[in-house]
């Protein structure tokens, strides 16, 4: 079971929300972050300043956290293998829904896009899937 932190996901939301707009609003750029990462593996994308300090921001804002004597409470119940596949297997619908959870689940339906809010309902929906095959059927 995952613990409850109303208060810490708040502010996680408020600071995602924070980034997302402040992206958009002096960059015009959204903050999907499949998009991002993309623009600093080579070849580099001719603005990857601005997409290596996002990403380097996302990386480093958690370290502080936990520096400054927070906890993030953190469990992988499954093996190094099976997280390399279902990587592996977002990429490619990251790759086909032109898009990730991010670019369309927060900045696209943030902007009212019908492709957006369409992508959103399919990632839940292959999501729910997922857990009941994992979690009942498989039995992982």
């Amino acid at each position: 079971m995952t613990e409850f932190t109303p208060y810490l996901s708040l502010l996680g939301g408020v600071l995602i929300g924070l980034s997302a707009t402040l992206l958009m609003a002096l960059n015009g750029r959204i903050a999907g972050m499949t998009g991002i990462l993309s623009g600093i593996i080579p070849p580099l994308s001719h603005d990857w300043e601005w997409r290596a300090a996002f990403l380097a921001g996302a990386i480093l804002t958690p370290m502080l956290f936990v520096l400054a004597g927070g906890t993030i409470a953190f469990a992988v119940p499954i093996s190094t293998a099976a997280l390399v596949v279902g990587g592996l297997i977002v990429g490619v619908g990251v790759s086909f829904g032109s898009g990730c959870t991010s670019g369309h689940g927060i900045c696209g339906m943030a902007r009212f896009s019908p492709r957006s809010i369409v992508a959103t309902v399919v990632f839940m929906i292959a999501t729910f899937i997922t857990v009941f095959v994992v979690r009942h059927v498989i039995g992982a």
